[in-house]
């Protein structure tokens, strides 16, 4: 039977029956049941087979799917005997929150966060409501009265945030009852509503929801056998996890299911090889290796193998823009100067060191940098490389050492930072301060500097205080990382960061030679430096060039006097002069 190397299908049954190309995962199932813990999270970043595991646990115990051996006859499951008795023997409730969206964005009115929490509220009824039509047949055994077909029918999308929060504790009641049996709970991208609520400002109220929801769905719920969530983000237990002491979570740190979810380097080579692309395995470790499991290196993204088989060997990042990445677009962009540096660092192929907490706490994701780098390590776009053993002065915290996770992740955030400088007018502003600069047009440098900073000093303010009340840095750090990006082909930029306030310095370096070489300087204006106006600001950045000796680093690699270009920025405010 030919295999088709299709893609999107996340339905285990559908997989089989479709004769989709499918890795052999069916060991989770095993290990799940073996651990017998009772209710799990577990974290992975996206496109890594959550969904897809979760179906296969429903596969495996649903009685929807009784007599279905033949679904996983060949499998490794099937070769536990124990496990063959069980197949499709429980009532099995599956949800997914990937949906569980405001749906909302209006700007400027009064009211946008009373829209967008009960747009929230609405999604998660919805996908509620959806559940209990499943089971609906139920309804009509003689067991249940009037009141309970009342009340089953009650659960509708406009139904109240008291009955929402319980419906799933009652549904279980009632599928206990019916088929005497305790039920399974899978719940799938639990967190998806939590990312939106942060990103749009309502975090605490779907907070509140989301902690009765939990608490009545996992803790409260005596006919409940066992529980499952998957997500992307291990959401502090104080935030929506405040009574669930019997929550066991398995984050990408964890032994535990490492290689359950996603692609072994072995599993990925044979795969190109039954493609005959064999010899694309290079290739294909260069792009798309890196993600690490607990102790299991070279772990894939799913998604992107089978991407680059079904595109006959096309190199693409066809995970990383798979999702908008607006919440990581965000941190970074009005996250403060150490986060933009640390992105400079990266995009520069170095790396850095964090202590990391795994439990995100997203409403102290503003001014913690920390925080930040926790949850691109849980999203995937961070592997670890090493690691210390966690300190009495760092609380317990784990210290790693972090970098890019591979080619496909580092196109993202060149994607992303292109993009801050791609919206409307910023772009042609930005271009044409980079053609001014190319050909020593310092009027024309000033003109569009001005214009570029007017225009995007917003977009790297932490939104805490006004842009012009806050210290610059922020913005110039966003630039450079504009300028790494968009000059990467012809220059290698780099900084010096050897500054006091408001100080930044900058060497762009071309390529070749024979072509000219820069070198920049960035201060604030300071009254405590005797600078009265901007052209002393000017003055004085030109100066600290001198003092600093860049352009002995640039002769002695090459580069004629004659060639190289110095400049000093000065700015007050978001105005801007350059001599």
């Amino acid at each position: 039977m030919e295999v088709k190397h299709g893609l999107g299908y996340q339905n285990y049954e559908k997989i089989m029956r479709n004769h989709i190309f499918y890795i052999d995962k069916t060991d989770f199932i095993k290990q799940w049941w073996d651990y017998a813990d009772e209710v799990t999270l577990i974290t992975r970043p996206r496109r890594f087979g959550k969904t897809l595991n979760m179906s296969t646990i429903e596969c495996s115990f649903s009685n929807c799917y009784a007599g279905r051996g033949d679904l996983f006859e060949g499998r490794k499951v099937w070769e536990d005997e124990a496990l063959r008795g069980l197949q499709g023997t429980y009532p099995v409730i599956f949800m997914t929150f990937a949906g569980a969206k405001s749906g909302y964005d209006y700007q400027g009115r009064n009211d946008t966060k009373i829209i967008q929490v009960e747009g929230m509220k609405t999604a998660v009824k919805k996908i509620i409501a959806r559940t209990y039509k499943k089971f609906e047949d139920i309804m009509k055994s003689d067991l249940f009265d009037d009141g309970d077909r009342k009340y089953y029918a009650s659960v509708k999308k406009d139904m109240t945030d008291e009955t929402a929060v319980t419906s799933i504790s009652i549904l279980s009641m009632y599928l206990e009852k019916y088929y005497q049996k305790k039920v399974m709970i899978l719940l799938d991208e639990y967190d998806t509503p939590m990312q939106d609520a942060w990103i749009y400002g309502y975090w605490d109220e779907a907070a509140a929801f989301f902690r009765s929801f939990f608490v009545n769905t996992f803790k409260d719920n005596e006919s409940m056998e066992r529980g499952l969530i998957t997500g992307i983000t291990r959401i502090s237990k104080e935030s929506i996890f405040p009574e669930l002491n019997h929550l066991k979570v398995v984050t990408t740190t964890s032994d535990k299911y490492a290689t359950c979810f996603g692609f072994t380097e072995k599993e990925v080579f044979e795969a190109l090889d039954s493609a005959g692309l064999g010899g694309h395995k290079s290739g294909v470790k260069k792009w798309y290796d890196g993600f690490i499991f607990g102790k299991y290196a070279d772990i894939y993204n799913p998604w992107s193998i089978i991407s680059f088989i079904e595109n006959n060997a096309n190199y693409e990042a066809y995970w990383a823009n798979t999702n908008s990445n607006e919440l990581v677009s965000t941190l970074i962009q009005t996250g403060d100067v150490e986060v933009k540096k640390t992105m400079e660092d990266l995009l520069s192929g170095k790396s850095f060191t964090a202590p990391i907490d795994e439990q995100i706490v997203f409403n102290r994701l503003n001014g913690n940098t920390n925080a930040i780098w926790s949850l691109l390590l849980a999203a995937g776009y961070l592997k670890t490389i090493d690691k210390e053993p966690p300190r009495e002065d760092r609380k317990g915290k784990q210290q790693y050492t972090l970098t890019l996770t591979n080619r496909e992740v580092l196109m993202m955030f060149e994607d992303m930072v292109k993009d801050w400088f791609g919206k409307s007018d910023v772009s042609a502003y930005y271009n044409e301060f980079i053609n001014a600069l190319l050909h020593d047009n310092v009027r024309r440098m000033n003109t569009f500097m001005n214009k570029v900073a007017l225009h995007t000093f917003s977009y790297f303010d932490t939104g805490n205080r006004p842009s012009e009340a806050t210290h610059p840095e922020r913005f110039y750090h966003g630039f450079v990382l504009g300028m790494i990006v968009n000059l990467s082909d012809k220059y290698k930029v780099t900084s010096n960061r050897e500054s006091g306030y408001g100080r930044y310095d900058v060497m762009i370096e071309p390529y070749d030679k024979n072509e000219k070489a820069f070198l920049f300087a960035f201060k604030v204006l300071d009254e405590d430096d005797d600078e009265k106006t901007l052209d002393d600001t000017v003055a004085n950045a030109l100066a600290q060039i001198e003092e600093k000796q860049y352009e002995t680093v640039l002769i002695a690699s090459g580069f004629a006097p004659e060639n190289i270009r110095k400049y000093g920025f000065g700015f007050q405010g978001q105005k801007c002069l350059i001599g």
